[in-house]
């Protein structure tokens, strides 16, 4: 997204009840390549501008990106208020048109694909990191997605001579406040929501509004209006959170709370909820274990534990460690660290770079020193850098952080594998004090990634270790995304039936790749909460309702006869 030389960056008034309306002043948003080599001139100009002491040319400084209006109090109210009378009708709405909504914004949203990452490099992503975030927004959208929706959101079939339907109703309104690290992608959660039947009330996040407002102003509004919905059934706001989410939580307009957001946050929100009568849809933390088995494709592996330091860890549903088999934990350490040590820091149009600048730097050097007092050994990074790599204390960016512990128990004791690490760090954990071993011809991994054979049984060692590595992954806090990179069907079958903690499980595959159907996000424990689970929009947002219609036999009140054998036994 560029502007012409001179002119004004795009202007985004508040969106009330789908109509746009002025709010109470401004938040201007700089490029991110400005800001990071201007930082202290552009921040400057940024001051002058949310705080109403610009001049004329600072209107027009082409360092600006777009300006998003901030909502009133009463604006809040009045979008509930608007989304309660907008929902009923939007929700008699047949379903299959709800359906052409989201396909509609999945073909507008493929055919501006350069707008859409260009925006996000605009707020500071770098284009490998936008690329994916586009990726994970047309799989969301995705006709087989829909296809599966429609699936779920529907049955039909008999049952002793009635008629009987399972559908999914919509909870009503939904108040959507997205992540701060991932505003757009997290918002566009609301576009299944809204297909389900809902009315949407979101809350773009003042720290980081432009890509949300953007996206939801130029393509959801337009196409959700086209495909019938009355003007209230979505507003887009821009206030910040804590008195927005307050608003929610007393208001009877309001029945879904839909959060992302860090667990402490989200534990607090779901009480609140849950004491005035609101659904707490809870999307938190995430502290994600990679699994590397002896027989795995290691240049693979690594490839996904690279993934690690996309956005500079600061993604919910990256790797946060991984537990390596002692058969291949050197072989994958020294390919690791030799990727690692070779990323670079970077404008975000940079297509090769993938880090970001790193909020929590301060919190990144406590968690280094905790592990290092805990025995870990550091592999490369930990330097702050500025944007060309020189060592700098006020640097933005941290140089990626890589460590190998040696032992379980001595992982379980830092705060960088039972913590949230939110910063460009990793753990390379070779469980050594777990049973383990196996013959010296027993098969490994190959760093090219060739097949090896496996053994048809695994010995009693392997075995051992696995039942250790498969309690350490089901015994962490969090629960977001788990992945396994093996080949023996044996240790796939027992990761995929054994691993209860974690929303999605990917084997072989990238950690945090996204697939049509698949849940992007959705967890267990401190990553979802007592409701967590696999986040699907439209169930997520709905209540299943049964459904019986009789045709006026007699034998209806025959209730053991409805009870009769199975019409396939």
């Amino acid at each position: 997204m560029t502007c012409p030389a001179g002119a004004p960056p795009p202007t985004y008034p508040v969106l009330l009840g789908g109509v746009p309306v002025p709010g109470e002043g401004w938040v201007h948003w700089p490029r991110g390549s400005a800001m990071l080599h201007d930082t202290y001139d552009v921040l400057a100009l940024k001051a002058r501008l949310d705080h109403g002491r610009a001049t004329p040319a600072d209107e027009t400084d082409p360092r600006l990106a777009g300006k998003v209006a901030r909502s009133t109090p009463e604006q809040v109210t009045a979008a509930l208020a608007a989304a309660r009378a907008a929902q009923p009708v939007w929700a008699r709405v047949p379903l299959e048109r709800r359906l052409d909504f989201v396909r509609a914004v999945h073909r507008r949203l493929r055919e501006r694909a350069g707008d859409f990452t260009g925006i996000l490099v605009a707020e500071g992503h770098p284009l490998r990191v936008a690329e994916w975030a586009l990726s994970a927004a047309l799989n969301l959208t995705h006709p087989d997605t829909l296809d599966h929706a429609r699936s779920v959101l529907r049955w039909e079939g008999e049952q002793a001579g009635r008629r009987i339907r399972l559908v999914r109703k919509p909870d009503g309104v939904v108040c959507l406040d997205p992540a701060r690290n991932a505003p757009l992608l997290t918002a566009l959660a609301g576009v299944p929501t809204l297909a389900a039947g809902n009315a949407l009330v979101l809350n773009a996040p003042p720290s980081v509004p432009l890509g949300t407002v953007h996206v939801f102003h130029t393509v959801v509004a337009p196409l959700l209006a086209e495909h019938g919905a009355p003007p209230g059934t979505l507003s887009v706001l821009c206030a910040p959170a804590r008195p927005v989410l307050r608003a929610w939580l007393a208001s009877p307009d309001c029945d879904d709370v839909f959060f992302f957001g860090g667990s402490r946050e989200g534990a607090e929100l779901t009480r609140s909820c849950l004491e005035n009568g609101k659904k707490p849809v809870m999307e938190m933390a995430g502290n994600d274990a990679l699994v590397v088995w002896r027989d795995a494709d290691l240049t693979g592996a690594v490839d996904a534990a690279l993934e690690r330091y996309h956005g500079s860890g600061q993604l919910c549903l990256a790797p946060k460690f991984a537990l390596v088999h002692p058969a291949v934990a050197d072989t994958f350490t020294g390919l690791l660290r030799e990727r690692v040590a070779a990323l670079r820091v970077g404008p975000p149009e940079d297509p090769d770079v993938v880090l970001t600048p790193v909020v929590k730097r301060s919190q990144c050097q406590d968690v280094l020193d905790d592990a290092l007092s805990h025995g870990a050994e550091l592999l490369c990074g930990g330097e702050a850098v500025d944007v060309h790599g020189a060592p700098s204390r006020r640097g933005p960016f941290v140089r990626p952080v890589l460590l190998r512990v040696r032992g379980l128990r001595a992982a379980a004791r830092m705060r960088a594998v039972t913590e949230e690490t939110f910063f460009p760090l990793m753990c390379v954990i070779v469980p050594d004090d777990a049973p383990a071993g196996t013959p010296d011809d027993a098969p490994v991994g190959t760093a090219d990634g060739a097949a090896t054979d496996t053994p048809a049984d695994a010995t009693d060692a392997d075995r051992a270790l696995l039942d250790t590595v498969l309690a350490f992954v089901n015994a962490n806090r969090y629960g977001l995304r788990n992945s396994l990179w093996a080949r023996d069907p044996y240790v796939v079958d027992r990761f995929t039936d054994e691993v209860t903690n974690g929303g999605v499980l990917k084997v072989n595959d990238s950690h945090i790749g996204t697939l049509p159907v698949l849940p992007i996000i959705g967890g267990t424990g401190l990553s979802g909460g007592v409701f967590g689970e696999a986040n699907v929009p439209f169930l997520r947002t709905t209540r299943l309702q049964g459904i019986s219609i009789g045709t006026g036999r007699p034998d209806h009140f025959d209730h053991l006869a409805t009870a009769g054998p199975p019409r396939h036994p």
